[in-house]
């Protein structure tokens, strides 16, 4: 029987696949698609601990978390250890089964602040971090990071060992440095080395790139990770998760999902948006979705243009019916 994956106490299945956190993406409309489609761990946005410890609304909203989720890790972002210590407080009540610490955003006005992948100008101190919010809580702490901040500073195995040394309970690490950014393409060879390092004994999960079925089986056979962190993928095609987990069973590719199952995917994502949200800012920030629902759809243009103009759920619901009874017959390839 083979080995199952646990954060703590927390069992992940053989081979789990998590959610990565996304910025403006990993929200619960979108998480429950992805629960779905058989995503095994997911986490929310990242959350500022300076934005938590002032009571700030969006902050304080990005905590919510639903049942059928579970498990989930919350995952914060800051620089200075008393609003770390304070945020973990905080975070307790929202009762995560995980905390996680974001060490790998590249955003300016993230590192410009020693935050997110800022940090990694600075080991020690993102060590010493780690240590006092392990130290915190009780609640497994977990670590997400990037390979260094530029490719003359990856010394992404010494910190493994090193976290994991003030006990995180779970390594993911994104295949790029910060100098990188997205662009280019994720380097899994460090990931790689770090789960076969006989030192390391968490689990490591890798993350960048992975954005098909084949791809995913090739990278667990070759780099040996403990689970894959799926992001940029997952964006307007939650059925990624369904693929993949269909492909190692069977080894068969699934048809994509049809016109019909992606229409009702949006309309349902629209629901929850404007449920959770409100009407105004729940259609708002739907926008950034819907060329990914519909990508390589022919002449989806204009239907999009209208989309993102709609003020109103039901205008957007009969756009939505529109392009399934236009598309009906349209063989959707991928």
């Amino acid at each position: 029987m083979s080995k199952t994956v646990k954060i703590g106490n927390i069992d992940l299945g053989e081979f789990p696949l998590l959610l990565a956190p996304m910025e403006d993406v990993s929200d619960p409309p979108f998480r429950a698609l992805c629960k779905e489609q058989g995503c095994d761990m997911m986490y929310t946005e990242f959350i500022s601990v300076e934005g938590l410890i002032r009571d700030a609304y969006k902050s304080v909203q990005k905590m919510d978390i639903y049942d059928y989720e579970r498990p989930i890790g919350i995952q914060i972002f800051g620089a200075e250890e008393d609003s770390m210590r304070r945020a973990v407080e905080i975070v307790e009540r929202a009762n995560p089964e995980v905390i996680d610490i974001n060490f790998g955003c590249p955003v300016k006005k993230v590192v410009c602040k020693m935050a997110g992948a800022g940090i990694l100008q600075d080991i020690p101190r993102m060590v010493k971090l780690t240590e006092l919010i392990v130290k915190s809580t009780n609640k497994p702490v977990t670590v997400k990071t990037r390979l260094g901040w530029d490719d003359k500073t990856i010394f992404i195995e010494e910190v493994a060992e090193r976290l994991q040394d003030v006990g995180i309970q779970a390594l993911s690490i994104h295949g790029r440095t910060r100098k990188q950014m997205y662009k280019g393409e994720a380097d899994w060879t460090c990931i790689g080395n770090i789960k076969n390092n006989p030192r390391i004994h968490i689990p490591i999960f890798g993350n960048g790139d992975i954005d098909s079925p084949q791809k995913a089986k090739e990278y667990r056979e070759r780099y040996g990770v403990d689970g894959i962190m799926i992001g940029r993928a997952s964006i307007g095609y939650p059925w990624i998760f369904r693929e993949i987990k269909h492909y190692f069973a069977t080894g068969e590719i699934l048809p994509p999902p049809s016109v019909h199952e992606r229409v009702e995917a949006a309309k349902k994502h629209l629901e929850f948006s404007v449920e959770w949200k409100g009407e105004k800012l729940g259609i708002l920030e739907m926008r950034r979705h819907y060329t990914n629902y519909f990508r390589g759809f022919p002449n989806i243009k204009p239907y999009r243009g209208q989309l993102v103009q709609s003020d109103t759920a039901e205008e957007v619901v009969a756009l939505l019916d529109q392009i399934e009874e236009k598309y009906s017959t349209f063989d959707v390839l991928s």
